[in-house]
């Protein structure tokens, strides 16, 4: 077994919450103020890809071929960044969304100790509501919200002047598939991280979440 990094300890958290908790946005949210590197597997793959680094050749032939990426493959991506913050001027990192299950965080247990779990609580009603209401646009890829993040005009994206787009999956029936999943593969998680758990209520005000999530991780 592969002991935990204990030497130059930076505080090492995850943000975990279903799909339209808000865990991206207030995870990347409180790494800025906090100089955090913010981890997000997907930006990691994208990354390794695009630099056709050995581990993007591989993680290419998945995504490619629409498989999923193996944990062994995620954990190396994970382990690699993680020695990265280690020797950086970061103070420590966010993981975001990430494990998603049981076996992967045992997998992270062996590269890392993690010392706060944040989960973003949030009924599925309104996550329903949230994720209806998100919109993209096409051009620039910036996410808005009808309901939290409005454009400066109607549907229209601030930056690019085009026609906002609703994504297939934001449909209600495929957001509601979606809980289902996450219900079923990553609130398992809650027990496994249970000393290191902040439980908050992510219904709140945008910006009455975000102060309690950032006092929790002080």
């Amino acid at each position: 077994m592969v002991e935990p990094k204990t030497e130059n300890r930076k505080p090492k958290i995850i943000f975990l919450g279903p799909p339209g908790s808000g865990k991206g946005t207030q995870g990347n949210r409180i790494a800025k103020e906090f100089n955090l590197d913010f981890i997000s597997i997907g930006d990691i793959l994208r990354e390794e890809i695009k630099k056709e680094s050995e581990l993007g050749k591989k993680v290419r032939s998945y995504v490619e071929s629409g498989a999923l990426v193996p944990d062994e493959l995620i954990l190396e991506l994970i382990r690699n960044r993680v020695d990265n913050v280690d020797n950086s001027e970061y103070e420590g990192f966010i993981l975001d969304g990430f494990p998603r299950t049981v076996e992967q965080a045992n997998g992270l247990k062996e590269i890392t100790e993690i010392d706060k779990v944040i989960y973003l609580k949030c009924d599925t009603e309104t996550i329903v509501k949230r994720l209806s209401a998100r919109r993209i646009c096409p051009k620039c890829a910036r996410v808005y919200n009808l309901v939290t993040n409005l454009p400066q005009e109607d549907e229209l994206c601030n930056d690019c002047g085009v026609k906002l787009e609703h994504r297939v999956d934001d449909c209600e029936s495929v957001i509601r598939d979606r809980i289902k999943v996450y219900e079923t593969h990553t609130l398992p998680l809650l027990d496994f991280y249970q000393s290191q758990l902040r439980v908050i209520n992510a219904d709140s005000d945008i910006e009455e979440v975000y102060c309690t999530a950032k006092n929790n991780c002080k």
